[in-house]
C-alpha cells in the first residue's frame, strides 16, 4: 500500500495522529497508531488506535460508543504524522467534551478556562 510504505513510523512503531473534524477542521485529539491500527482504519473506515498505556490496538469509541468515521487521511510533507478527518459521534474527549482541547491557557492567570460545554457525563458513560 502506498501509504503505508511512504510513512516513517518511530522505533516503537507508532505514528502521530491528528484527529480532526472534517465539518469545521477543529483538531478533536491527538492518538498513535501502528501499522496495523491504520490498516483497520482504512479498512472500516471508522478510527482505531494503538493505546500505548494499554499496549493494544481499539477501535476509537469502543467503550463510549462514541466512534469517528473517516472522511479523509492526509500524510504530512514528510510521512512522520498523520491527520485523520472524521464525523465524530458524541464527542472525543473522554472527560464529556467534544475535542480533548477544551482548555485555553490563560497566561495573565496563570490557569486554564474551559471554552466548550461539557457534552456528555463521563461517570456515566465509563
Amino acid at each position: 500500500m502506498k501509504l503505508m510504505d511512504e510513512l516513517k513510523f518511530d522505533a516503537q512503531g507508532l505514528i502521530p495522529v491528528i484527529i480532526a473534524n472534517a465539518a469545521d477542521g477543529r483538531p478533536l485529539t491527538l492518538c498513535y497508531m501502528n501499522r496495523e491500527a491504520l490498516a483497520k482504519t482504512i479498512e472500516t473506515g471508522k478510527v482505531h488506535v494503538f493505546r500505548r498505556s494499554k499496549g493494544r490496538l481499539m477501535l476509537k469509541g469502543e467503550i463510549s460508543g462514541h466512534i469517528q468515521e473517516v472522511k479523509g487521511i492526509f500524510p504530512d510533507c514528510e510521512g512522520r504524522s498523520l491527520m485523520i478527518t472524521v464525523q465524530q459521534h458524541v464527542a472525543a474527549c473522554h472527560a464529556g467534551y467534544m475535542s480533548c482541547y477544551f482548555r485555553r491557557y490563560d497566561a495573565e492567570n496563570d490557569d486554564y478556562l474551559i471554552v466548550e460545554e461539557q457534552v456528555f457525563d463521563p461517570k456515566k458513560v465509563y
